[in-house]
């Protein structure tokens, strides 16, 4: 896989923003975490969830990553809901 395979018609402008910053992440391996993540999931995201995601986006790649592999623990204020969905998305995804 490189890249979305989720259009953004439809999305409103924070989904598009949000959907396009997880698949430019600057490492490739945030870029199919995220990207994914946010092909699945972006359109069903209350707002509440949206500002989690924008809150983690801002998280530096190598320390989300860490978090992700349970190498490192987030802050409690970015590790809420969204974080402990998108670690279990990531968990069962086979494709990476």
């Amino acid at each position: 896989m490189t890249g979305t395979t989720r259009s953004s018609v439809g999305l409103d402008d924070r989904r598009k923003r949000l959907l396009f910053r997880c698949w430019h992440r600057g490492t490739r391996e945030m870029d199919l975490i995220l990207g994914r993540f946010a092909d699945q999931e972006i359109a069903n995201l209350t707002d509440g969830e949206l500002t989690e995601l924008e809150r983690l986006i801002e998280v530096p790649d190598p320390d989300l990553y860490a978090a992700l592999i349970g190498d490192k623990e987030l802050p409690p204020a970015d590790a809420g809901a969204l974080f402990k969905r998108l670690k279990a998305f990531r968990a069962v995804d086979q494709d990476l």
